[in-house]
């Protein structure tokens, strides 16, 4: 059985110093963690990354370096972002501990968790790319934590909980989460599908894509789940056409 700490992919989405990309690959070796993967960094390969990964060269030698966050993740069937701000829409949050346990579960084959820029963190175009949202608790009067702090706190949990668990006490589920690829295929389908049935105005939105992204990305499709919808979609579209 795949060891389920090969399961979990770092992705650090836009890291503007490469010292912190270093930093990061330092942190996640450390705690046993080998998957990094970047998105568009500023500077990368570098120098000064090499330098601040203090013999963990090997983690940046083998990183994955993509164009985009949908591109990063979308083999993953969980993504978990990471914020450190409260946002508008509520996303379902998770500690560093209940990110471990939710990862521990054992029905994901790969599992993403996301870290933003160092100045501004994800924006809420890459959050609806999450199932759920990680917040690590801090100080109320001093909150800013350091890129390779925070990964490290979350690969220490990981660890803890996974790392140290005989991997034959886990049993295999049958069942096979969506990747994120597929759930852009679906978003896509049924926004057209609400369209074309009137009750989706891509004029005046109101934030109800964003909302069923939420609402699904909580669920956590199955591939069964997601083929029987797709074939509710499929068959409403059929009607109406029909019925014009």
């Amino acid at each position: 059985m795949k060891n389920f700490l090969d399961k979990v992919y770092i992705v650090l989405v836009g890291t503007t110093h490469p010292g912190n990309i270093g930093a990061t690959a330092r942190a996640m070796k450390t705690m046993s963690q080998q998957n990094l993967r970047l998105v568009n960094p500023l500077h990368f390969p570098s120098a000064e990354a090499s330098a601040r990964a203090a013999g963990a060269d090997d983690i940046l030698a083998k990183s994955q370096q993509f164009s985009c966050l949908k591109e990063a993740v979308k083999d993953c069937d969980l993504v978990i972002g990471t914020s450190a701000r409260v946002r508008g829409i509520p996303w379902p949050m998770l500690s560093p501990r209940e990110c471990a346990e939710k990862i521990s579960e054992g029905s994901y084959s790969s599992v993403a968790i996301v870290f933003g820029k160092e100045s501004s963190g994800l924006s809420n175009e890459e959050l609806q790319l999450c199932n759920m949202v990680l917040k690590i608790p801090t100080s109320t009067e001093y909150n800013s934590l350091n890129l390779a702090a925070a990964v490290q706190i979350i690969c220490y949990e990981i660890l803890l909980l996974i790392g140290t668990t005989n991997e034959e006490e886990f049993d295999e589920n049958n069942l096979t989460l969506v990747s994120q690829e597929k759930m852009e295929q679906f978003y896509l389908h049924l926004e057209e599908c609400l369209i074309q049935i009137g009750f989706h105005d891509e004029n005046n939105p109101r934030k109800l894509m964003h909302r069923l992204r939420r609402l699904f990305n909580r669920t956590q499709l199955y591939e069964s789940e997601w083929k029987i919808l797709r074939g509710i979609i499929s068959n409403i579209q059929e009607k109406t056409e029909k019925n014009k």
